[in-house]
């Protein structure tokens, strides 16, 4: 019985050794492209939370670890809704709502080029819409209008977009005006002051009766839930 038999010419060395080279050079190349995908996208969402973190010494704030006792990274708790405002300040009482046939208004920021903006008076979805927090004073009247907005990274605000509408709120100024037009009226209010604050402080909501004011709260760094930022306007004459 005859066995057959084939033999194949081996690839001369150095056609080996440029393959093996060139597979290398490949295998090199991805990890690197790997390795600088991950750097990019890591300082995409760091470097905005360091740089707000550098550059927010005018508001009035306490810094606080960005991991809380419980191990929670960025303030976030995975079983806290923060769609719903009313997660935003555990501590707070619900109020009873203010009379009004109205259930919705808008919000102008020119500056943030948010126009048009919807809020809705005491709704629970900051996916939808703004949402002014129940029981506080309705625009024009004596006391403290409280407004809520989701935020995201900076880089992904959309004035459009409610998950994102309030990310550039840090960019707000003293002297910046915010309008609003309720039930066919317009108000116009002017930045007096900017606060940062706790979860845990609800100062925030309280209803002082000796002008009309206008507080937009919104998670801060943007991005993370870690604290809040309070931008406090003053009606004034249009």
């Amino acid at each position: 019985m005859t066995v057959p038999y084939r033999y194949l010419k081996s690839a001369p060395l150095g056609e080996r050794l440029a393959y093996q080279r060139k597979t290398a050079f490949i295998w090199r190349g991805l990890s690197l492209l790997i390795l600088t995908t991950g750097l990019i996208l890591i300082s995409n969402a760091v470097l905005p939370i360091l740089y707000y973190e550098l550059t927010n010494s005018r508001f009035t704030q306490k810094l606080v670890s960005p991991v809380s006792s419980q191990g929670v990274i960025l303030g976030e708790d995975a079983n806290i809704n923060y769609a719903n405002p009313k997660t935003w300040f555990p501590a707070v009482p619900i109020l009873p709502p203010q009379p009004s046939r109205i259930t919705h208004y808008s919000l102008y920021i020119p500056k943030l080029k948010i126009n048009q903006a919807a809020v809705q008076i005491g709704g629970e979805d900051l996916m939808v819409s703004l949402v002014q927090y129940p029981g506080t004073a309705l625009p024009g009247q004596y006391g403290n209008t409280v407004i809520f907005g989701h935020s995201v990274l900076p880089q992904f605000f959309n004035p459009k977009n409610y998950k994102t509408i309030f990310s550039t709120l840090p960019k707000l100024e003293k002297g910046d005006e915010i309008l609003v037009d309720f039930d066919g009226i317009k108000y116009r209010y002017l930045v007096r002051k900017l606060v940062e604050t706790e979860p845990g402080d609800i100062t925030v909501l309280e209803q002082n009766y000796d002008s009309q004011w206008l507080s937009l709260i919104t998670c801060v760094p943007p991005g993370t839930y870690l604290r809040r930022l309070v931008i406090r306007a003053q009606l004034v004459a249009i």
